[in-house]
């Protein structure tokens, strides 16, 4: 299909000198631009963080949740001082 397309002349001359050196031709390189640039849009319609949940029955006999010394003391319990 034919268009016409006003582009910035500074930015035609460089498109014109990519494709003439890569041995292609200007509607291949423009047409690859478009599909890349409508990708990277189609991918940021969602995202989904992939479960990270572990099998198990919670925390560990002796570690109160939500407090933190109890947990750094049973990390750090036989490393030092």
């Amino acid at each position: 299909m034919k268009t016409t397309v006003e582009i910035a002349e500074d930015l035609l001359r460089q498109a014109k000198a990519v494709a003439h050196s890569e041995r292609t031709t200007l509607r291949a390189l423009l047409e690859e631009g478009l599909r890349w640039a409508l990708g990277r849009r189609r991918g940021k319609a969602k995202f989904e963080l992939a479960d990270g949940s572990v099998p198990g029955k919670g925390v560990q006999p002796g570690v109160d949740e939500g407090d933190w010394s109890s947990l750094r003391d049973g990390i750090y319990s036989g490393r030092g001082s």
